[in-house]
């Protein structure tokens, strides 16, 4: 089969709303892009459990500790499900880890943002976990169906993340008057950032185009990220923030929420390592990912020894 006639066939496959599987043929191109989305996706579970962790011995109560800790947890969970189904694409997970500590893979730039109160915490599962929804909803339905499939389960944790951090948020806000300050603050502090979340215009996006024509995203990011808007700013309502966008309006004839000019200078200044805590977030990650190096040589070991028991037991 010619490669014309093999793009022709793979993308009457995907016209026609079916999974691609990983043994399937397809473009090398389809091939690429999905690495390094879902590279870039579990990297972000991975470093997102950083700003988090910050808080564990310092939350308020056993209760609110329980909790982190098994968001944490998931998040640590979502990386594992993501990093398995880049590999069945045929890249090793070293090769993909390698990559984030030499600058080659990127993460969400969400994460380079510090945790300076617990009112961030709040922040972060109420919005950031919250556009993590919006957008991972959508690639529930995606072409691929590793990478389809582990967003089921993905989905519904992250559903459990967005409420504690709206509970949070609302319980600081019906607080007293520094608690409300707080919360306020992180508000501030966060919205844009998790606006960015969604990627740039859809005029300005070079890889949305061949995404959306292979359904590795079904819905384009100006899309999600008004839905996003919707969905929030309602919320920020009814427990009293305000949301910080001088220029934010009610649109009565479209019944959108219109926000400002998002600021992409910053977006791209922490996306290229100067964030808040670009360098930190690294450092952390490959420290630590270094000591563990024991941990998986005797997990290795261990499942070397169990195959070689097993191949001497047909005998």
């Amino acid at each position: 089969m010619s490669d014309e006639m093999m793009l022709k066939q793979f993308q009457s496959r995907i016209d026609n709303g079916e999974k691609i599987e990983p043994g399937d043929p397809m473009p090398d191109a389809y091939r690429k892009t999905l690495l390094r989305q879902i590279s870039q996706h579990a990297h972000s579970e991975v470093i997102g459990m950083q700003p988090e962790g910050n808080w564990v011995l310092r939350a308020p109560s056993l209760r609110a500790k329980k909790i982190l800790l098994a968001k944490i947890q998931d998040e640590g969970g979502h990386g594992l499900y993501l990093y398995s189904a880049a590999e069945s694409l045929g890249i090793d997970r070293d090769e993909m880890i390698g990559q984030l500590h030499a600058g080659k893979a990127k993460y969400s730039s969400v994460f380079n943002y510090p945790t300076l109160t617990w009112a961030d915490i709040g922040a972060i599962g109420w919005l950031v976990d919250g556009a993590a929804i919006v957008n991972q909803t959508m690639l529930a339905k995606c072409s691929f169906g590793p990478y389809s499939r582990a967003m089921l389960r993905i989905c519904k944790e992250e559903g459990f993340h967005q409420r504690q951090g709206y509970e949070i948020m609302a319980r600081m806000m019906s607080g007293t008057a520094a608690q409300k300050e707080m919360a306020q603050d992180a508000m501030n502090r966060w919205w844009w950032p998790s606006l960015m979340m969604f990627g740039p215009h859809d005029t300005e996006s070079v890889h949305s185009s061949e995404s959306m024509k292979w359904k590795i995203k079904v819905e384009s990011n100006d899309r999600l990220r008004q839905r996003f808007i919707n969905r929030t700013v309602e919320q920020a309502h009814h427990i009293g923030l305000i949301v910080p966008d001088p220029l934010l309006k009610y649109n009565d004839q479209t019944m959108n929420w219109e926000a400002g000019p998002i600021n992409w200078e910053e977006f791209y200044k922490v996306i290229n390592g100067d964030g808040p805590c670009n360098h930190k977030r690294m450092l952390h990650h490959i420290k630590y990912h270094r000591e563990g190096g024991w941990v998986r040589d005797a997990a290795r070991a261990f499942a070397e020894k169990q195959q070689e028991t097993a191949d001497t037991s047909i005998y």
